[in-house]
């Protein structure tokens, strides 16, 4: 796989780390994760937009120039042979002193890579959840980002080895529910849309961002606020969102309740107003 690293297009190989990059020495490090379709970066503004948000909160003085990540996505489509793509952007501190710093890093690591994705499915698919027992954390900022402090999230995944299908959704150390292990999580009861305020720590995704404009759109009301477990046991539908899987039905809460899963009708509205949004982007608007 050819990754972009500063500047340059290299074998994975060949890329390399400083062991004294902050981003290895102490997690000082962004990451955005989105999909390429048929050449679409898809919703690539928003991406950069909360990434550079992030670069504020982590004191990382680089600026992220859309023209010039699309031409980057562009390199990597053609010299990968890749159609549609999962992206990650990795903005790393860079080297640093051993010890913490109280100046801003102001040479960091930018590194892109893509990898393999089938074509988007016409189809709502669905898996089950699980609640999690290690608790979500608290941001390390005035808001989460999404960086490389990611142990409480990998501490999750590591509870689920029995469920390896499944999702997992945290609960706050207050017991509300917050977001799953990767990400964000939707209720529906009597046609009322809730979802976890971001004073719960939860990443405020960009999907999630685009759900809640898709259901205000079609009038649907909506609400961000603190849900309890038995709220979430008594929804009618549940889905989670992401900028990869998109969304995704809920159709049990294991051992603790059933939902509506793929057949749900608020999930599926808002799916055929994704979908829809997707194929007009793809079709007008291509990194060539």
């Amino acid at each position: 796989m050819i990754i972009y690293q500063n500047g340059q297009y290299l074998d994975e190989e060949k890329v390399m780390i400083s062991p004294f990059d902050h981003g290895f020495l102490y997690g000082i490090g962004l990451f955005e994760t989105l999909r390429l379709y048929d050449g679409h970066a898809f919703l690539l503004d928003d991406h950069i937009e909360r990434l550079q948000q992030g670069l504020r909160e982590m004191f990382i003085e680089v600026t992220i120039q859309k023209e010039e990540m699309k031409q980057i996505l562009l390199q990597l489509l053609m010299k990968n042979d890749l159609k549609h793509a999962r992206v990650r952007i990795n903005v790393s501190a860079g080297v640093g002193v051993v010890g913490l710093p109280n100046q801003p890093y102001r040479e960091p690591n930018i590194m892109v890579f893509i990898s393999p994705l089938q074509e988007p499915l016409d189809t709502l698919q669905e898996k089950s959840a699980v609640l999690l027992q290690v608790a979500r954390n608290t941001p390390e900022t005035s808001v989460r980002l999404k960086s490389h402090h990611y142990g409480n999230n990998i501490a999750a995944k590591m509870e689920l080895k029995n469920y390896p299908e499944a999702e997992g959704i945290f609960l706050t150390k207050e017991g509300y529910v917050s977001e799953a292990i990767t990400s964000n999580v939707f209720l529906v009861k009597r046609d009322v849309l809730y979802t976890p305020h971001i004073c719960t720590g939860i990443l405020p995704g960009i999907t999630r961002r685009l759900i809640i404009r898709m259901a205000e759109k079609i009038g649907l009301q909506v609400q961000e606020g603190y849900y309890r477990v038995e709220e979430l046991e008594q929804a009618d539908e549940v889905f989670i969102t992401n900028s990869i899987q998109e969304i995704v039905a809920v159709n049990e809460l294991v051992g603790k309740a059933r939902y509506q899963g793929a057949t749900g009708s608020v999930t599926n509205q808002l799916f055929s107003m994704y979908k829809e949004y997707r194929n007009q982007l793809e079709t007008s608007q291509t990194l060539r």
